[in-house]
């Protein structure tokens, strides 16, 4: 059954990096969704096919369809999916990159075995995001699960000095099923804070930024980055001053259980850095 996804939903934050698509996808036809081109390795011209017995009769992984013949294998009607195809459409880069690294490690270790980075591919595909990170004491809080400090004592930072882009197409399920913020799987990138300030919304949003995403997708592609789930650090979109309601409560960060306090033991790798080219001219606030 086909589920129609109300517009509503892309006037909420998380749905930032998708809003743009929304009035041409949000039936999610594959017809619609086969009119914005993508291409994958090679310059392969993807496609997105109904997820049929018979598509699947072929024997191949999911990921070595895509690879192998370009073939997005899609539940139509499935919200799960249908934000799939929409991340396929805006973030290309980035998947194209994930599913090589799954279709090299499928073909070193088979499709019974799962290595730690295709563990933290698949964590990144699901639930990923990318911070865009300009201060050491915002990385400090973030690290030390210091969400006081991260989202309420550094709430002005928020689409000054730190930002997000929202990769993970079951963080759009979630939100759209259970009418909540979810927790997200980031990689954080150190960028200059005017980057930040050029390209942010007034909800800390940056929809999508394609050098330096291409800059991370060369990392991915390569094993530089998400070798393993470690390397990825929890974010609770609903501290992110302006995404939820009760964001402006000091209490709201104690209580929740999406805010958990550091594990013992628990150590993050250094973050990527990005430093672009070019700069964007500045938005404003309102934007």
């Amino acid at each position: 059954m086909e589920r129609e996804i109300p517009t509503a939903q892309f006037e909420r934050p998380l749905f930032a990096s998708l809003a743009e698509l929304g009035d041409r996808f949000r039936a999610g036809h594959l017809d619609d969704l086969n009119r914005e081109p993508v291409l994958g390795h090679g310059g392969r011209a993807l496609r997105f096919a109904a997820q049929t017995p018979e598509l699947l009769a072929d024997g191949f992984h999911y990921e070595e369809r895509i690879a192998e013949h370009g073939v997005i294998a899609t539940r139509e009607g499935n919200p799960h999916d249908l934000f799939n195809a929409w991340v396929w459409l805006r973030h290309t880069s980035l998947k194209r990159a994930m599913n090589s690294r799954q279709v090299a490690d499928i073909a070193r270790v088979g499709r019974k075995q799962r290595t730690r980075g295709q563990c933290a591919l698949t964590h990144f595909d699901e639930a990923g995001a990318v911070v865009w990170i300009a201060g050491a004491d915002l990385l400090a809080a973030w690290d030390a699960h210091d969400w006081q400090v991260l989202f309420g004592a550094h709430g002005e930072a928020w689409g000054t000095r730190i930002a997000v882009t929202v990769i993970g197409h079951a963080l759009f399920e979630y939100a759209l099923v259970h009418d909540a913020m979810p927790v997200a799987r980031a990689l954080a990138v150190v960028v200059d804070r005017q980057e930040i300030e050029g390209r942010s919304s007034n909800v800390a949003s940056i929809p999508h930024w394609s050098e330096a995403e291409h800059s991370l997708s060369a990392k991915i592609a390569s094993g530089e980055l998400l070798a393993d789930p470690q390397e990825l650090r929890p974010l609770p979109l609903a501290g992110i001053p302006g995404w939820h309601a009760g964001a402006h409560s000091a209490e709201f960060y104690t209580t929740e259980p999406c805010f958990r306090p550091l594990r013992s033991g628990r150590r993050y790798p250094p973050p990527s850095t990005f430093v672009a080219a070019t700069r964007p001219p500045l938005v404003s606030a309102s934007a």
